[in-house]
């Protein structure tokens, strides 16, 4: 393994050793977030660092469910339980975005769990409401929200966030985007010269490091495209449910498949869309436009991102991933096997960061023949 992708490795699973060691040079200065409709870029004109919040599949979400209940995303239930346990360290504040309905609920649950209890010692936090319609009149309400975003953060650092700070901050995180689209163009290569898991944790990784570090990263990563090692596999373009962590990846690549592609946004989507000035009018359509992710977009939008992306990966088979408690990937799924006309499953209500017994055999079903070499003709 390559020394820039051992170290977006380490940091993409560790992602409270990256924010320790920003604590450690800044004294302190880390907002935690959830959700890829939070605009970080005021987080990092502010001089703060923003750390995307993941849960920990297969450990107990007892605090969680407690204030939650079970009928809700497993993933919003295990990161508000490593919010109380406080794995993350101290946050100087959470900002979430109401991306989909566990995120609004695992808000109005921190916002009232910290009123109600000081003895938690919960940071404050803020909701960020990004619509995704294609109106002016929307782009004039998320900037709005974007507005209200500027003034809490500049609160929570103690510092005003000026228009030139916030502009290189729009302009490095494009760059970032940038290099974490030529990182997954590696993976889509023939043959991929990074796996579906290592990708995914690279994007973590970025996600969990302040800019300038990950930007150096990637660039470094990318300068040894060459030497990388070469991967084969049937190749997986993976929809459904986003993925905080990379359990299930690696259950799939374990199993001799080759994840080339995805449209969550822990994924390729978080990386999709530029900004198309270094401005905060510029930057609400950014948001505004982001996407499409399974809970906020058509299931139309969705089927045409899904046969593009799949195309352009070289995919093999779809795979549609919902865990138990999501269900958009399911109303999704149909349009998108017709659009890309690839040999498919979905896997239904699968446990939180894991594959099922049963979506083991459909995987296996659904390779075989794929796999099987094609009869000679006589």
């Amino acid at each position: 393994m390559s020394a820039a992708l051992a170290r977006l490795t380490s940091h993409g699973t560790d992602r409270r050793a990256a924010a320790d060691e920003f604590r450690a040079r800044h004294h302190g200065g880390v907002i935690g977030y959830v959700g890829a409709d939070v605009p970080v870029e005021y987080v990092t004109a502010a001089g703060l660092l923003p750390l995307r919040l993941s849960g920990t599949p297969g450990a107990p979400s007892t605090a969680g469910d407690r204030f939650l209940g079970t009928g809700l995303d497993p993933a919003a239930r295990s990161v508000l339980t490593r919010l109380l346990d406080g794995d993350f360290g101290p946050l100087d504040g959470i900002v979430v975005s109401r991306d989909c309905e566990a995120s609004l609920r695992l808000f109005y649950a921190l916002r009232e769990l910290r009123r109600v209890d000081p003895a938690l010692a919960l940071p404050p936090v803020h909701l960020v409401d990004v619509l995704h319609l294609p109106h002016r009149t929307t782009t004039r309400y998320v900037r709005a929200k974007l507005g209200q975003l500027r003034a809490t953060v500049e609160t929570w650092a103690g510092r005003s966030i000026g228009d030139s700070a916030l502009a290189d901050a729009i302009t490095a995180h494009d760059r970032l985007r940038e290099l974490l689209t030529g990182a997954a163009a590696l993976r889509r290569s023939h043959p991929a010269r990074l796996t579906g898991t290592q990708a995914l944790t690279v994007v973590a990784a970025t996600t969990a490091l302040p800019v300038d570090r990950a930007t150096a990263l990637l660039e470094a990563l990318l300068a040894e495209a060459d030497r990388l090692p070469e991967h084969e596999g049937l190749r997986v373009f993976l929809t459904g449910s986003p993925h905080d962590t990379d359990h299930v990846y690696t259950a799939l690549e374990d199993s001799g498949l080759l994840v080339v592609g995805e449209d969550h946004d822990w994924g390729d989507l978080l990386s999709l869309r530029r900004t198309a000035a270094p401005t905060e009018a510029a930057l609400a359509e950014r948001y505004q436009y982001n996407g499409p992710a399974a809970p906020r977009a058509s299931i139309r939008a969705r089927a045409a991102h899904t046969r593009r992306a799949a195309r352009e990966c070289g995919a093999q088979v779809l795979v549609s991933y919902a865990r138990i408690r999501d269900d958009a990937p399911g109303w999704d799924y149909p349009a998108q096997r017709e659009a890309t006309g690839l040999p498919s499953v979905l896997l239904s209500r699968q446990p939180y960061g894991a594959l099922g017994d049963e979506a083991t055999e459909a995987l296996a079903a659904l390779a075989g023949p794929v796999r099987a070499p094609a009869e000679p003709a006589r």
